[in-house]
């Protein structure tokens, strides 16, 4: 499930209510059937907890790290060395287990952080901006141990601003506005406002191309790359398109939407909102 909404919408607010960390001003919540008010404990077992920010302890190594978490959730020493180097394993850290935490770098102790929402097997992981300042290539990596945990049959909620990885990784999407719910979607439910959706194509000869598009009678518009760019409304004319395309010889090479459908969705609710 991803939450998406303006800052300030309350998605943190939200996270750290279900965490069991913040106490709601009124109304209530339930996690896995607890109370994180009144029982905060029994929620802390099954809930996973990732913030945007989060502190690490320097001078420990890797190992260390996750162990120090691993007997904070009671485990046993022999269940808790075994997990340390599963998760290691699991986000790609296996082979530093034993430098020093401030030897990593931000991706990497994203990662680590990851790798301690997970000690203790939650039933619910809570991500809060999981991959804030990311490179690209962190960014993936994250995204595919995040959708690992979820194909595995954990709970997870994400709270993101990119959001075209969002719409990679979630089932659901939840927009908040101003500290309330506004739209549940399944990912492939997103409204669209009923508009046509820009996709831009590109082939092995671009200008073979935009004669293509052109000779069966296509809109487009060239981009500086050489690339063409259509408004199609769904993705039965895209796979149209690119059919008549190959038959006047033209070999795409790429078909990618202009913008996600998520990011569109966003700007639509937020619109009607106002």
């Amino acid at each position: 499930m991803g939450l998406v909404g303006p800052n300030g919408a309350g998605k943190t607010t939200l996270l750290l209510v279900l965490a069991g960390l913040l106490a709601p001003d009124r109304g209530g919540a339930a996690v896995g059937g607890c109370d994180p008010l009144t029982q905060p404990q029994e929620v802390h077992r099954i809930v996973g907890w990732m913030p945007d920010f989060f502190g690490v302890y320097d001078d420990l190594t890797l190992r260390e790290y996750l162990e120090l978490f691993g007997a904070m959730f009671h485990l046993r020493r022999d269940e808790t060395k075994t997990r340390t180097a599963e998760l290691l394993e699991l986000v790609g850290l296996a082979r530093k287990a034993d430098l020093k935490v401030h030897t990593l770098s931000r991706g990497q102790k994203q990662r680590l952080g990851f790798a301690r929402a997970l000690v203790h097997r939650p039933k619910v992981l809570l991500l809060d901006e999981p991959a804030s300042g990311l490179d690209p290539r962190a960014r993936i990596d994250l995204r595919d141990l995040v959708r690992r945990q979820a194909d595995e049959g954990a709970c997870v909620m994400v709270s993101s601003h990119i959001l075209q990885e969002l719409e990679e990784m979630a089932d659901v999407i939840v927009f908040v506005e101003a500290g309330r719910c506004t739209g549940i979607y399944q990912i492939g439910e997103l409204p669209t406002g009923g508009g046509a959706r820009r996709w831009r194509l590109r082939a092995l000869d671009l200008g073979a191309l935009q004669q293509a598009a052109y000779a069966v009678g296509t809109t487009f518009e060239v981009m500086s790359d050489g690339s063409i760019v259509v408004e199609l409304n769904d993705e039965r004319a895209v796979a149209d398109l690119v059919t008549r395309l190959v038959a006047e010889g033209v070999a795409p090479t790429a078909i990618v939407p202009e913008g996600a459908g998520l990011e569109g969705a966003f700007l639509q609710l937020g619109a009607a909102e106002r």
